[in-house]
């Protein structure tokens, strides 16, 4: 049986980021936001640091995604490498 997570659905909240010095708008769910404080932490970088590296890998692309999808894929990886180990 599935259920809902116990916060609710929430839908994404939009929040300011600086990368490569110019301020860009992002909107991801609150459960996104939270993987992503908790990435940047266990890499010991701020979080618009991460942001920064893992936009960089998204510009190398053959067909770069928006941010937001970038962030979520990157988040999806990392946490399925993680609950494979």
């Amino acid at each position: 049986m599935i259920t809902a997570p116990p916060t609710g659905f929430q839908g994404p909240i939009k929040r300011s980021v600086t990368i490569a010095g110019h301020q860009t708008s992002i909107s991801l769910e609150p459960v996104f936001w939270a993987a992503l404080e908790s990435a940047a932490a266990s890499h010991a970088l701020p979080l618009n640091a991460l942001i920064a590296e893992i936009d960089a890998l998204r510009i190398m692309a053959d067909d770069p995604p928006n941010l937001a999808s970038a962030l979520r894929s990157w988040l999806f990886n990392v946490s399925s490498e993680n609950s494979s180990q």
